[in-house]
């Protein structure tokens, strides 16, 4: 069994991080790590930019065509009139195009780029060695693949765009205004440190509240799914009220976080209101006072109000998006952390694959090992063991004496601490992972059944087999007969985790997909453990046909699937205690015969 610890304890980098270190980010420079996901899309990036550009240009220019509409009134000038007011409609018609062909352009890259981060973080994470696993629940990477990049997707193909718009207007609307009238700018300028002290006060703690909510639905959701998994064992222990319970209290506490949040972010977006609006009031009563002294005409007094609540516009929009871009720091954040993970078991330097033909012969030398989780714990202990090519090999023991370990090491999910592991006198260690694995079959004791059908389960193993491939593998397996009499036979969804099967068809479904995978070394971990008596003798059966010019090691504590096999070996606490025959072993009296002896008396 591996230690499971909090959720949120990612090892990254040999550094533990975890909620309390997270909220010391107070910036947004991790929205620029995800410049890389940028880069395939220049082009897009550049058109997006250039509308986004144009777009607001025009409604810059567009107070200019109302000052000429008002000023036109003074004149008496019908034509004058008609002709801004057609100016005004062209430039609205044209700010409609461009704002759709910006939407649009920005909103498929923010797709595309999303999508790309998605998929870079589950190819990082289905890669991760197992010790991974021990310390994030499987939750915390559904948040993270979900919400998180929910989040990136709102500010890259919306907020993004939307500051970089507004920070145009405002600088362009700046510029008109002190092209207009430089006393009344003077004058809206004095406002601006109203406007900003808000940001700079709330904004900190805008930013800490939102990635502790962050963090509080991340739990919930690995709590959530861990519970749902196990829907059985909590309905069979009568544990639904505990386990309601225990969600809604962490639902609570994420509600709680986010209330907050919502209530420094109301406070932020009501300050803004009064003290930009009030603002806006003081520069109008000074402009009608200028109107009055002759010092300005209407029309510049209109179009210097439309440029105030543009630029007025813009601070306040881009304060909300602000927020928005914090929240977006702090999920890059998160998702950054697991791109940056560095695999506790990585490829070699320089590693290579395995060289043809391959016999399957494994040697294990001067092995020790201990679980990442409980480095205090020897699982392994100086083990040294030669299995030949094509050798039958059992592996005997009490639980808990490293029999299951084994596997995990011969399958790289671990690196011993102490010795090295050979495949065709090759250190796995120096192979690619892929190399060594796919030139392994593993039937594990507890099988993952897939939400699919009974067809793509088998073929799980080997995609490119055909159908009869996988129909022949499931016959040597015994289990064509089962999957034959399901409603709609192999092309039947089994549920997820092949919940419609019981736990033999299970078994006999892996055991298919390792005769299907037909690799040179086959791993059997209690194989035929969930069989009746008539199913194991025919597994057991395909098994032996399955094991002929192969290499096959086999964990069970059944004698009927350990006698036959070329050699027995006997582990207890990590170290080889017996080696020999079925027939030998008996006769010395030892571990193997007192394992015996008991599985005996209890038939």
């Amino acid at each position: 069994m591996t230690n499971k610890v909090a959720p949120n304890s990612i090892n990254l980098k040999s550094k533990n991080i975890d909620s309390s270190d997270r909220e010391k980010s107070k910036n947004l420079s991790y929205l620029t790590g995800l410049y890389k996901f940028f880069i395939p899309y220049k082009k897009w990036l550049f058109a997006a930019t250039t509308v986004l550009i144009l777009t607001a240009i025009l409604s810059l220019l567009l107070p200019l065509a109302v000052r000429g509409i008002v000023d036109s009134f003074a004149n008496d000038s019908v034509r004058l009139t008609n002709k801004y007011f057609l100016i005004a409609v062209v430039m609205a018609g044209f700010l409609a195009l461009g704002t759709a062909g910006r939407y649009y352009l920005v909103t498929r890259l923010g797709e595309r780029i999303v999508g790309d981060i998605r998929v870079a973080v589950f190819s990082r994470v289905i890669n991760m060695s197992p010790e991974f696993f021990e310390r994030i629940l499987t939750g915390e990477i559904l948040s993270r693949l979900t919400t998180d990049t929910t989040l990136i997707l709102s500010v890259v193909s919306s907020s993004v765009s939307f500051a970089m718009r507004n920070v145009l207007i405002l600088v362009g609307g700046l510029g008109f205004m002190t092209y207009t009238s430089a006393k009344l700018t003077g004058l809206a300028f004095l406002i601006v440190p109203l406007i900003l002290l808000p940001v700079l006060i709330l904004g900190n703690k805008l930013r800490k509240l939102s990635r502790t909510s962050q963090d509080k639905i991340a739990d919930t959701s690995g709590v959530a799914a861990e519970l749902l998994v196990a829907a059985q064992t909590v309905q069979a222990n009568t544990n639904e009220l505990f386990s309601i319970n225990k969600f809604f209290h962490m639902t609570e506490e994420s509600f709680l976080v986010a209330k907050k949040r919502i209530f420094v972010r109301s406070i932020l977006t009501a300050m803004l209101i009064f003290f930009v609006f009030t603002g806006i009031v003081v520069v109008v009563w000074f402009g009608a006072l200028s109107v009055k002294n002759g010092l300005m005409t209407e029309g510049q007094l209109v179009q210097f109000l439309i440029y105030s609540v543009l630029v007025a516009g813009s601070i306040a929009a881009l304060s909300e998006t602000f927020g928005e871009l914090q929240r977006a720091a702090g999920a890059s954040e998160r998702l950054l952390e697991i791109l940056a993970i560095e695999d506790n078991v990585p490829e070699s330097k320089n590693p290579h694959n395995l060289s043809l033909p391959i016999h399957g012969g494994v040697s294990f030398k001067d092995i020790s090992f201990s679980y990442p989780a409980r480095p205090q714990v020897k699982v392994i202990k100086n083990l040294n063991l030669e299995i030949s090519s094509g050798e039958t090999v059992a592996l005997v023991g009490p639980s808990g004496s490293g029999k299951t370990t084994l596997f995990q090491l011969l399958l790289r999910f671990y690196d011993p601490s102490n010795g090295s592991i050979s495949f065709d006198n090759c250190d796995i260690s120096t192979l690619f992972k892929k190399s060594l694995r796919e030139n392994i079959s593993l039937v594990p004791q507890d099988p993952i059944i897939f939400a699919m059908t009974a067809m793509d389960n088998i073929r799980f193993s080997r995609p490119t087999a055909t159908d009869d491939e996988v129909k022949a593998a499931a016959i040597a397996a015994d289990a064509h007969n089962f999957i034959s009499e399901l409603p709609l036979g192999y092309d039947t969804f089994v549920g997820e985790r092949g919940i419609m099967l019981s736990g033999g068809q299970r078994q006999r479904v892996a055991i298919a997909r390792a005769v299907l995978r037909d690799a040179p070394i086959l791993l059997l971990d209690e194989a035929t453990s969930s069989l009746d008596s008539v199913s194991e003798k025919a597994v057991q059966t395909a098994v032996e046909s399955l094991s002929l010019n192969r290499t096959t090691i086999v964990i069970a504590h059944r004698l009927s699937t350990v006698k036959k096999a070329d050699r027995i070996i006997v582990l207890d606490s990590g170290s080889i205690v017996e080696s020999g025959s079925h027939t030998k072993l008996i006769g010395q009296g030892g571990l193997y015969s007192t394992l015996a002896q008991i599985q005996l008396s209890d038939q």
